[in-house]
């Protein structure tokens, strides 16, 4: 097993991990990307928050990334994540690792707040936010129609550090000390 950076050229497998939820209410997506879209994603999200892979026998198994909340320059401090597994790696306690991990370089970051949206109900990812410590925040009524029926979402919340007055930029996720950076993967491998 390991946890690593995504870079552009796990596109197509990681591609194939998210395929296997495109039918399903999970992703609002109702198109698969193309490998190279996805490719750009993984690009520019990876570009300044971590973009994470799970690899079992040298093949990923699933992955988690997180992207500013939103396109203003006050939402900065707060990221939302996302963790999408192989449907034959669940319920092996993968996301809450790459989650885990996730959480704390966010922290490194300088990221204060960190939040999940979860197409409801989805007692698996309801679940592992509830374990990693996060809140509802709130939920959508019908937010989205997918799959036949109009969906509600659920936002969770969790607080990652202190909301001090004058707080400074965010760390790009590159600019996090390389060894800080590889102490958090590899106690997340363990």
């Amino acid at each position: 097993m390991a946890l690593r950076f995504a870079s552009a050229a796990d596109a197509a497998a990681l591609l194939a991990i998210y395929g296997q939820y495109l039918d399903t209410p999970v992703t609002f997506e109702q198109d698969l990307p193309s490998e190279a879209e996805f490719a750009r994603r993984i690009a520019s999200y990876g570009g300044t928050h971590p973009y994470l892979v799970w690899e079992e026998g040298g093949r990923p198994v699933g992955y988690a990334y997180a992207h500013q909340l939103g396109e203003r320059t006050a939402y900065q401090w707060s990221a939302e994540l996302s963790v999408y597994l192989d449907r034959g790696w669940t319920a092996r306690g993968i996301g809450r690792r790459l989650c885990g991990a996730l959480l704390e370089l966010l922290r490194l970051q300088g990221v204060r707040t960190a939040y999940g949206c979860v197409t409801v109900p989805n007692p698996a990812s309801e679940g592992l936010h509830r374990a990693l410590g996060f809140r509802t925040a709130g939920i959508w009524r019908s937010a989205g129609f997918k799959c036949g029926a109009w969906r509600d979402v659920a936002w969770f919340e969790k607080p990652l550090a202190s909301y001090e007055p004058d707080p400074g930029p965010l760390l790009p996720i590159g600019a996090v000390p390389p060894a800080e950076r590889a102490a958090v993967l590899a106690r997340y491998s363990e």
